[in-house]
């Protein structure tokens, strides 16, 4: 069964707003509500509810490339790259929760796997999540950073021990 929340922009940009401020995803900040649920939860099934998340939110940023809303997209595809760090991290038993957690734990995996480039990726994934606040980027570059997330989003799953 697929769950589908669908929020006011007001409560989105609420949302936004609060997750700057704690330095957590708004994806982190749902999940983080039903803490109480999630703490007993086996860490492959929480790695497994991430890469579900992370999979439908690279869906959703395909439609809204699609609709030419790239300012949404932009924060799909952001949320999609976060949640499948999560499912790697939570599949090794890690939490990450803040924004500083998921690029030290990306970098700490590239260096592990001597992959930078997905490092690299996760800043482009971060340029992303900078454009759904403050909408600077064209649809060209959405479209080929899209591309890129497809490509993160991709070899992170492969690192998803379930």
């Amino acid at each position: 069964m697929e769950l589908e929340l669908v929020l006011s922009r007001e409560i989105e940009k609420k949302l936004g707003e609060e997750s700057v401020k704690m330095e957590i995803s708004i994806e982190g900040l749902a999940l983080d509500a039903f803490k109480g649920m999630n703490e007993g939860m086996d860490p492959a099934d929480r790695a497994e509810l991430y890469v579900r998340l992370s999979e439908k939110y690279l869906r959703d940023a395909e439609e809204l490339l699609a609709k030419g809303d790239y300012v949404q997209a932009s924060g799909k595809l952001w949320g999609s790259a976060t949640l499948m760090v999560k499912a790697v991290a939570s599949s090794r038993g890690v939490s990450v929760s803040s924004y500083g957690e998921l690029f030290s734990y990306v970098r700490k995996l590239g260096k592990e796997l001597g992959n930078p480039e997905l490092r690299m990726l996760f800043s482009v994934a971060s340029t992303l999540h900078q454009n759904f606040y403050e909408n600077w980027l064209s649809g060209d570059v959405v479209r080929e950073y899209a591309e890129d997330m497809k490509q993160l989003v991709g070899e992170l799953k492969k690192l998803v021990r379930f």
